[in-house]
């Protein structure tokens, strides 16, 4: 039995906090810190932002555990949640360094006091071989870090080949070809750490070293490879070298740094806190035992100290922009019922956690016009599956709660309102300037009051739509520029990578204007009903655009549809099905998109690439998108 299986909580524990119990919620939240933090700190290379991640990963799981409908596959959940994070911080990460080109050095140093093999060299008191395979995890290639956290921990028996094929959303025979490429590299650099200190040294390889600047790099690695390859001195070095599989084996996780750790006594030693943990509110007043939470409490443990879900969300950090929003709502999540049970059959065993999601443009047919019936209650959503995953919505009977079920992190309305339409908790809205009439004073206020995201001109190539020359489009956009929300580009319904394309002559003008355009908006119809092909085909569409621009992508409008002069024709829900969980399995894996939506939530005669036919009966399309991350 591996050390995790008895590290994390049993699943007696997880029901009991997945029902209610604020005490159980606590013990499973400090059990869980420990591997958190191995994969995270790991994966993240040491950056001085792991604290955060591991904040925000656990953040999530205290918020989506009342969806978890297996108890038995807490592990394997957590381990992916954690995974996604590190995901979304990569993703966050590459958008900075894509924005402030000039600051790389600020994205990407490291934090020194939290280098991962230093820590795990210093701290788990490595010597011989096995410190140099900790040294030689530096040099390995940014994409493999992640891997590398993974597979690190099965091979000292945290968890197992199979959750780490779930986590990465491979196979367990792709996870092990990635496994064996990486190992290689490993390998390979293995070879340079001891060439590099060996005394006296190779002067060969100390003249093919004379340009390094000491910092361990991918491409500094396959040039020392080389050299120690080839050589006759440095290859002897290496010949005792054994399996790194041997080294690892046995090996515990590494500690927590003393500042979790002291939030986190449970973690540090018992994975399930030797002492009762209740929680009672700061100032409680007279009558509140511990282990209830009066209303506007902050949960603490029976001796007045935090408790541990109240530090994951409040322990004193630097928040991420992405985060300082949501920590009313996860501290929300806790304090209220959070147990609200999923009974969708078709819902995944486990919830994924939330990611940034994409906005939709209006219909292919014109824009739809939303009847005004506000609601004063928002519904309450299942549970959302990703905050990546968005849906173009329009008013129709059921919609509110259509959404909700849908497990949509994010939507929009092909407008900046959304009357007749409640947003469920934990949603986000996302406005949208449709076309040059709505750049009025008043859309515009409404626009920057809806949030930080800002969707523009709606397919502006085309005369049904936004229907707007280039030049009127750069003329309007210092407006939308003005209202300081982050800026999708105009939506074409087509060839937005061509040469001297609508986009492309767009994002020039922008570009020699100064114009400030924060990421690419795109809509995308594939015409072939074969689910690989069309994948391929988006996929191919995703890459071109992002070569060009080098900017975050949204995919606002996509689904199966072929137009045909004038006419629309639609697979079957089968193939549409099949296709919409192949392409969000894909989108998954492109860093660069950062949101999606599905076109759209109703499924009328007319759009039957819909997902709900009412509030509550979801297509054959709708269960794969309540699926889909």
């Amino acid at each position: 039995m591996s050390s995790a299986g008895r590290a994390l909580p049993d699943v007696g524990l997880v029901v009991a906090a997945r029902q209610g119990d604020r005490r159980a919620l606590d013990d499973v939240a400090a059990a869980s810190l420990p591997l958190v933090y191995n994969i995270v700190g790991r994966a993240l290379r040491g950056h001085a932002d792991v604290d955060d991640v591991v904040q925000e990963t656990l953040i999530r799981v205290i918020r989506h555990l009342p969806a978890l409908n297996d108890p038995a596959a807490y592990r394997s959940w957590l381990v992916a949640i954690t995974i996604r994070q590190v995901r979304d911080w990569e993703q966050r990460r590459r958008v900075a360094l894509n924005r402030d080109a000039g600051l790389d050095a600020i994205h990407n140093v490291p934090d020194p006091a939290s280098d991962f093999a230093g820590m795990t060299i210093l701290r788990l008191g490595l010597t011989g071989q096995r410190r140099e395979v900790a040294e030689a995890t530096r040099w390995l290639d940014p994409d493999d870090q992640e891997l590398l956290s993974l597979w690190w921990l099965e091979e000292t028996g945290e968890i197992t080949r199979d959750e780490v094929a779930d986590a990465l959303g491979l196979s367990p025979g792709h996870v092990a070809v990635r496994i064996h490429r990486m190992k290689e590299q490993i390998q390979s650099a293995r070879g340079v750490v001891r060439a590099l200190g060996a005394r006296p040294g190779c002067p060969d390889l100390r003249a093919v070293a004379a340009g390094w600047d000491g910092t361990p790099r991918p491409l500094w690695r396959k040039r020392l490879a080389r050299h120690v390859r080839d050589c006759a001195f440095c290859g002897r070095l290496g010949s005792t070298l054994l399996p790194i599989d041997r080294l690892l084996a046995g090996l515990p996780m590494l500690p927590l740094p003393a500042g979790l750790s002291a939030h986190f006594p449970g973690a540090a030693a018992s994975p399930v806190g030797a002492e009762a943990v209740g929680y009672q509110s700061a100032g409680t007043p007279a009558g509140h035992a511990a282990g209830q939470t009066p209303a506007g409490g902050v949960p603490t443990d029976a001796g007045g100290g935090p408790s541990a879900v109240d530090l994951a969300v409040h322990r004193p950090r630097g928040l991420l922009p992405s985060l300082a929003a949501g920590v009313a709502a996860a501290v929300a999540a806790i304090t209220l019922a959070v147990v609200i049970q999923p009974e969708d059959p078709v819902a995944p065993s486990w919830a994924a956690p939330p990611s940034a999601g994409p906005t939709a443009v209006a219909s292919p047919s014109g824009a739809p016009t939303p009847s005004a019936r506000p609601s004063s209650k928002a519904p309450v959503a299942p549970a959302v599956s990703s905050a990546r995953k968005g849906v173009g919505v329009w008013d129709f009977a059921g919609a509110s709660q259509a959404l909700a079920n849908s497990k949509a992190g994010w939507y929009y309305t092909w407008g900046t309102q959304h009357p007749g339409i409640s947003t469920p908790r934990g949603v986000t809205f996302v406005p949208m300037i449709r076309g040059a009439e709505n750049v009025t004073a008043t859309e515009l206020a409404r626009a920057r009051a809806a949030g930080p995201d800002l969707l523009t001109f709606n397919e502006p190539d085309l005369p049904e739509q936004a229907d707007m020359s280039v030049e009127q489009a750069l003329d309007l956009w210092p407006r939308l520029m003005a209202t300081g929300s982050r800026l999708g580009s105009p939506a074409v319904a087509w060839g937005a990578p061509d040469p001297q394309g609508w986009l492309d002559r767009f994002m020039t003008g922008a570009q020699a204007r100064g114009h400030r355009v924060d990421f690419v908006t795109l809509h995308w119809f594939g015409a072939d009903f074969t689910s690989a092909t069309a994948v391929d085909q988006l996929r191919q569409y995703l890459q071109a655009v992002y070569q060009r621009y080098r900017k975050p992508i949204w995919l606002t409008e996509f689904a199966l549809i072929r137009f045909d002069g004038g006419r629309q024709q639609f697979p079957s829900q089968e193939q549409q099905a099949a296709f919409l969980t192949a392409a969000t399995a894909m989108l998954g894996r492109l860093p660069y998109v950062q949101r999606y939506a599905w076109f759209g939530l109703p499924a009328t005669d007319k759009d039957r690439s819909g997902l709900f036919t009412n509030g509550t009966e979801a297509t054959v399309v709708g269960r794969a998108f309540q699926a889909a991350r």
